[in-house]
């Protein structure tokens, strides 16, 4: 049977662009002469809709849209359809929504089948939504009998879990019932590491059951989400026929009884998913929000710059505005590097002293907050705040969104002003830890000179007081990452990763800042999210409370 993998950019609440995405794919395959057209998990309403989920109304018309595709595939007889879609579950009791796989032919529904096992961790929460299936059975189609499952379904490998999430295995059912090719619709989040651990799991599938394995996943983002495709087929020896393309589109038609090929799938290397997966992070998000532009301080540090740079990846160098906001403590190498980054980058560039308006500050509060030109962390925040005012009023003047720069070691443990450098509508490298904004940059380099080897070697300072270092106030990064990604990714103990050989102190001192700057995050713009625990909605911690660890 010939398929076609369709690996689309949906957009959430966008029904009819979905579905003219959908239309131009079925010519296409209609041309190839396909049996059957795959879509993604809820292709027709975007994934995931969320809190859209509970309006009678977006129902209607997603319902609206599955008949549409019913319509459309009139058009081409000979061609099945399978898609993904919320469906009413017509009970009185339960959540009343299935998230559904259709199967279309010849302008009719042919089958339906519900997704069986409900992800409730990290950014999932689908029992908030939808009731699991009760059952699943192959689907016979064109000489095939299909086992067709929807994304978590295929998760629940005893490898994948310490603990296993669920008590039943729906491919292995599957399996059990006769399937000839399995089929999964997905919307698999991107991570680091989980290109790999998505394409194993798929082969042992194939290889436990002696039968194909056909992946269809989501590209693209939505808010922090970003989804990278790497859809695949798989044959029944565990051999890949295909892989398709990470963080793009990409549509491909292939013979489920192709044998795969002898060599093996080597996923992206780690910096380049990293670099690719917030590319198209920053340019869904601006494009899905309604933003051709964006405005970015430049402080000739290496986070802004790595962020700019993404910036110009992601909507081009004439989209870019950078702006040096130079303050009493700012050195000339900070505002000539930014000079010479915006260069290499094409983008305009302003320089907005600050200076006078700082003054104006503590001269207004002098007599109320007894203010003298001692630096503390108040004068250090008036100046951040002073830059944050600064881009946000560039951003209302011109219709620009701001990006704010800071890293996720600085925004675990605080280092970062609330109505300051935290500004912005995106938080481009929030999940992305110090150490690797610096392998981030190295990496931007490769293909030319872009970001200023200066602004690579020198010491990291937020130059809010005179010789201010960053380390003046936390750990060595590389410590202080150690220790955050053991804490807030794996969720170590303070005695477990003492017990590593780290310091004890230095220990103590991370986790009470994590713990004590929740309220911060909270406020924080959006962030892209690219490690297995980014700060969001996979990260739901109380900001009032007390207690050890």
């Amino acid at each position: 049977m010939k398929i076609t993998l369709a690996q689309l950019n949906p957009t959430i609440g966008d029904i009819s662009g979905n579905l003219d995405k959908l239309e131009a794919v079925l010519k296409q395959a209609n041309e190839e002469e396909s049996d059957l057209v795959v879509f993604s998990e809820l292709f027709i309403t975007g994934y995931p809709p969320r809190d859209l989920l509970e309006r009678n109304w977006f129902i209607r018309h997603a319902e609206e849209g599955l008949n549409r595709v019913c319509e459309m595939s009139n058009a081409y007889p000979e061609q099945g359809i399978i898609i993904g879609v919320p469906l009413p579950t017509g009970e009185t009791g339960g959540r009343g929504l299935h998230n559904s796989a259709v199967l279309i032919y010849r302008g009719k529904i042919e089958a339906v089948r519900h997704k069986t096992l409900l992800p409730v961790y990290d950014v999932f929460d689908e029992a908030r939504y939808f009731d699991p299936a009760v059952e699943n059975s192959v689907i016979p189609f064109k000489g095939e009998k299909i086992g067709l499952t929807v994304c978590e379904d295929a998760w629940n490998d005893p490898q994948l879990w310490s603990r296993s999430h669920y008590e039943t295995d729906p491919v292995a059912s599957l399996a059990c019932e006769g399937a000839t090719i399995f089929i999964n619709i997905s919307a698999s989040p991107f991570s680091l590491g989980k290109q790999e651990i998505r394409y194993r799991l798929v082969r042992q599938h194939a290889v436990r059951s002696v039968i194909p394995f056909i992946f269809v996943n989501q590209v693209g983002a939505n808010d922090e989400l970003i989804f990278d495709g790497s859809s695949m087929a798989i044959d029944s020896e565990g051999k890949c026929i295909t892989t398709l393309s990470s963080f793009s589109e990409e549509v491909i038609t292939i013979d489920s009884g192709m044998k795969g090929r002898e060599e093996d799938w080597t996923p992206l290397p780690e910096i380049e998913s990293m670099h690719d997966a917030l590319v198209l992070g920053l340019s869904d998000y601006m494009r899905k929000c309604g933003f051709g532009k964006t405005v970015v301080g430049l402080s000739g540090g290496i986070d802004s710059a790595v962020t700019v740079a993404l910036a110009v990846k992601a909507i081009g160098a004439e989209n870019v505005t950078g702006i040096t906001m130079p303050s009493p403590y700012s050195s000339d190498e900070s505002s000539d590097l930014s000079c010479e980054l915006a260069e290499n980058l094409g983008i305009k560039f302003e320089s907005i002293p600050i200076t006078d308006i700082y003054r104006a500050y503590i001269n207004s509060l002098e007599q109320p907050l007894d203010m003298d030109e001692k630096i503390d962390v108040t004068l250090e925040n008036i100046q951040a705040r002073i830059r944050g005012n600064i881009l946000m009023a560039y951003s209302n003047r011109y219709g620009h969104m701001v990006l704010s720069t800071g890293n996720k070691s600085e925004l675990a443990v605080g280092y970062c002003t609330l109505y300051g450098d935290m500004s912005g509508g995106l938080a481009v490298i929030s999940d992305v830890p110090k150490t690797m904004v610096y392998k981030l940059a190295r990496y931007m380099n490769e293909s030319g000179a872009i970001i200023p080897t200066g602004i690579i070697e020198r010491t990291p300072s937020a130059e809010l007081r005179p010789d201010q270092k960053d380390q003046d106030t936390l750990p060595p990064y590389e410590i202080l990452d150690a220790i955050l990604k053991l804490y807030i990714d794996e969720g170590a103990s303070i005695a477990d990763i003492a017990g590593m050989g780290i310091d004890e102190k230095t220990v103590r001192w991370v986790v009470k800042a994590v713990n004590s700057n929740e309220y911060k995050r909270r406020q924080a713009a959006p962030g892209l999210k690219i490690t297995s625990k980014a700060f969001g909605t996979g990260r739901r911690m109380v900001i009032a409370a007390k207690y050890d660890i």
